[in-house]
């Protein structure tokens, strides 16, 4: 049995052209020992006068009034944001017609013949009525929590970047320039040193600062690549060549066009979405070959990295700390695009990346007239 709480006084409006029907429905009210205050109405613009400047907690209305319907009168009260429950309280309506209401998004319908289940009507719509409230109240703060963490995602995204961009600069201008000096000074102590011992030590100490050197511009380039300036085709395919060196495995690209013209942000999300699903393939996929196709047809930007190995389980999709597929969806939602993966255990993965052309604007391409 659905109650409404005893120190509660509820504020209703009764559209009603009957002054008997609405004398009858007020002693329903107080028998039941439901405390309310009616105010009845029995015209349309006294009605929405009422509504647009004071609040009801519950709206009785009968269906048929002279020259208006109560679907004139919901009509109104549904534009407001907060509207209050909305009750067919009459004796002239089909079942259909109630029905059709109820569809509208009125609460119920009660006849005039059954008045006496009117409480219980009022306090399961009421009830209704403030737990739907508190179901948009958790939707409305879910969906803010949403946008403040997609809002804190792109922060940390492109703090990260620019952090990313300070070491690769510090590595290139200290440690590349310190390393690079000794390395020369090595070579020279050994090119004029007469003991061949300390030629040999030379010798093996400027190899040894070559591999540092070349390890530092590797570190650099994953951090900032400076290959992207020569476009995203150029900056795919050198990745490719890279996993294909280091794995063995044959990574193929295949482009809609010589050159992709996007905003640096665009391709930067798709450069570091190409670089992890590469290394995700050579940690866990164990592929025999990999196919890269990048286009930009129909001003859309699409990036898709597919494999023939082991696919993934659905369930490793949904893992809580799967902090690098999860990273993936949010950077492309920093540029408005979205991420698929679609994989089949024992039939590889497909890794697509979509990102719409036209809200960003593409910079004009190197040689373009100014």
């Amino acid at each position: 049995m659905v109650t409404i709480a005893s120190d509660q006084t509820l504020n209703i409006l009764h559209l009603e052209d009957s002054l008997a029907d609405h004398e009858l429905t007020a002693l329903t009210l107080r028998r039941s020992g439901l405390h309310c205050h009616l105010h009845r109405v029995d015209s349309l613009s006294e009605f929405q006068r009422l509504t647009d400047i004071q609040p009801f907690d519950i709206i009785l209305a009968d269906y048929r009034l002279p020259g208006f319907t109560a679907l004139d009168a919901w009509a109104h009260v549904v534009q407001k944001p907060q509207h209050p429950p909305f009750i067919l309280l009459s004796g002239a309506i089909g079942e259909a017609a109630a029905v059709d209401a109820i569809r509208l998004g009125i609460a119920d319908y009660l006849l005039k013949d059954d008045l006496q289940r009117l409480p219980h009507v009022i306090a399961r719509a009421l009830e209704v009525h403030e737990a739907r409230q508190a179901r948009e109240l958790a939707v409305s703060q879910l969906e803010a929590s949403e946008r403040r963490l997609a809002d804190l995602t792109e922060h940390l995204q492109t703090s990260i970047e620019q952090e990313r961009a300070s070491i690769a600069r510090e590595i290139h201008d200290d440690i590349g320039g310190a390393l690079t000096a000794v390395r020369f000074d090595v070579a020279w102590i050994g090119r004029h040193s007469t003991n061949t011992e300390m030629q040999e030590h030379a010798a093996s100490a400027a190899e040894m600062l070559q591999h540092a050197i070349g390890a530092s511009q590797r570190i650099m380039m994953n951090l900032r690549p400076p290959i992207l300036e020569q476009g995203l085709v150029a900056a795919v395919q050198w990745l490719a060549a890279g996993f294909e060196r280091r794995s063995g495995i044959p990574a193929r690209v295949i482009s809609s066009s010589e050159s992709i013209r996007a905003t640096a942000d665009i391709q930067l999300v798709a450069y570091r979405t190409a670089q992890e699903a590469l290394t995700n393939i050579s940690k866990h996929a164990h592929p025999r070959t990999v196919h890269i196709d990048l286009s930009d047809k129909e001003d859309v930007l699409t990036l898709e990295v597919t494999d023939d190995g082991q696919g993934i389980d659905p369930c490793m999709l949904e893992k809580p700390k799967a902090f690098g597929l999860k990273g993936l969806h949010e950077r492309a939602r920093t540029v408005g695009g979205w991420l698929d993966i679609s994989s089949r255990p024992g039939q590889g993965t497909s890794v697509i990346l979509s990102i719409p052309l036209t809200s960003h604007p593409t910079p004009p391409a190197p040689g373009d007239a100014q």
